[in-house]
């Protein structure tokens, strides 16, 4: 199954919590979760009812994390594979850290990007520099000391520029400098500085029953 390419703000009203999707919209309130409520997509919506169950609350937290990060289900269930054979920690935090050390996602979290698709877009089209040379590909693992930069005399540049303009903090494992559009790892994050509306745990779970 290809990308989801539909209505995005019908993802944050499907899984109830706000996923960011719409950019500056969300930073204002306008966005479709505001406007409209947790209540479902669809004609219906609002009278369904929610049957709840171990199995559900499971498949629901898969979910909204891979609508989080922009994530398929093959990539993402190689993510908690990988998650699973890291020894420094629980599977669950050590699934978030592999997601957020995205290229996507640490250059949107640098605040170089609107959004996560902004982000991704912005890799694949060429626009981003890590340690001085092109990566293309927004899996691309960033790691400790890396910097990753947007090109000089790309045509984003004023894309980028405008998105930082929106930023309200940094994470502290991230340094960037928005006058040259740049930034740093400085470290892994600690679960406690991944702001993720979901329960990692319920994840390894669903997974570990199939």
């Amino acid at each position: 199954m290809g990308r989801y390419t539909g209505p995005t703000e019908r993802l944050s009203r499907r899984e109830g919590v706000e996923l960011f999707l719409k950019g500056e919209r969300c930073l204002a309130g306008k966005s479709g979760l505001e406007r409209r409520g947790a209540s479902p997509p669809g004609e219906h919506g609002k009278r369904r009812q929610q049957r709840s169950s171990i199995y559900g609350a499971q498949l629901r937290e898969k979910q909204r994390v891979k609508r989080y990060y922009g994530v398929r289900e093959k990539q993402f269930r190689r993510y908690v594979k990988e998650a699973a054979r890291r020894r420094e920690g629980r599977t669950g935090e050590q699934l978030l850290i592999l997601l957020e050390q995205r290229l996507d996602n640490v250059i949107y979290r640098l605040g170089l990007a609107t959004t996560r698709a902004q982000a991704r877009q912005f890799v694949n089209h060429g626009h981003v520099d890590v340690n001085g040379r092109r990566v293309d590909i927004p899996s691309f693992k960033a790691s400790p000391g890396d910097r990753i930069e947007v090109r000089t005399g790309s045509p984003i540049r004023s894309a980028a520029r405008e998105a930082t303009e929106t930023v309200s903090a940094i994470p502290r494992w991230l340094e960037a400098d928005f006058d040259v559009l740049s930034g740093r790892v400085l470290r892994l994050p600690a679960r406690t500085e991944i702001s993720v509306p979901a329960d990692e745990q319920l994840i390894v779970e669903f997974y570990s029953r199939r």
